[in-house]
């Protein structure tokens, strides 16, 4: 009976070693798979696939559906890569560089930014884009937090490159449907948590040049 007991008792401190070793490592190892999915995704897409990618109607744009990441979510979006890139972004000022793709999907969320209205254009109109606050600030779009109004905007398609430059900086409720809407200022609109996911950031950049993406513009996306 005692070496039953005792045997409970070294089972016990087992599994709650195991938790304990889970809990220390898990944000690291999530970490870590975010930063690999972001990488393979911006890295080895091609402009004939971005194409293909963007003329493709199936993508989930519902904003409620989106939950905070967790290691599931990047497990499986790092086993079954669904994601359908169709840009690439670069805040230099922050050194931000992610890949875009369509919709809010766990595996478009789990490495990039995600679109959010399937009309959107680059260059043309409003362009938003959605992205998580990750407790890692180098992380998805928790650079954002340190941007200021005046720093640069890129985005491109690896046909054209599109600078915007920011003019606003905001904390908004989580309701501020408004910033999805399209308007006729060509703009883009990056949109993510904030205050703990209570509110959001709103960062917004005005069109101010298009260009051909040829490999010296394409620099500042730091693909190489």
């Amino acid at each position: 009976m005692k070496k039953f007991k005792r045997f409970l008792l070294y089972l016990a401190a087992l599994i709650l070693l195991i938790v304990g070793l889970a809990l220390i490592f898990n944000e690291p190892i999530q970490n870590m798979i975010v930063s690999h999915n972001t990488e393979v995704a911006r890295t080895s897409v091609t402009k004939e696939q971005i194409q293909k990618n963007t003329q493709t109607k199936t993508a989930d744009y519902d904003f409620s559906k989106v939950k905070s990441l967790d290691i599931n979510q990047v497990g499986q979006s790092l086993t079954h890569n669904q994601t359908q890139v169709i840009g690439l972004i670069a805040v230099p000022s922050v050194n931000m560089n992610l890949p875009i793709s369509k919709g809010l999907s766990d595996a478009a969320l789990s490495s990039g930014g995600g679109t959010m209205r399937e009309d959107q254009q680059m260059g043309i109109g409003s362009y938003p884009i959605a992205g998580h606050y990750m407790t890692d600030k180098g992380l998805l779009f928790s650079p954002l937090e340190s941007v200021k109004t005046g720093e640069l905007i890129y985005l491109t398609d690896l046909d054209k490159v599109y600078t915007y430059k920011i003019y606003q900086k905001e904390v908004v409720d989580p309701y501020a449907v408004w910033l999805v809407d399209n308007t006729e200022q060509a703009i883009v609109t990056l949109i993510t948590c904030a205050d703990g996911g209570v509110n959001r950031w709103a960062i917004r950049g005005e069109l101010v040049e298009t260009k051909t993406a040829t490999p010296k513009e394409l620099t500042v996306f730091n693909l190489n």
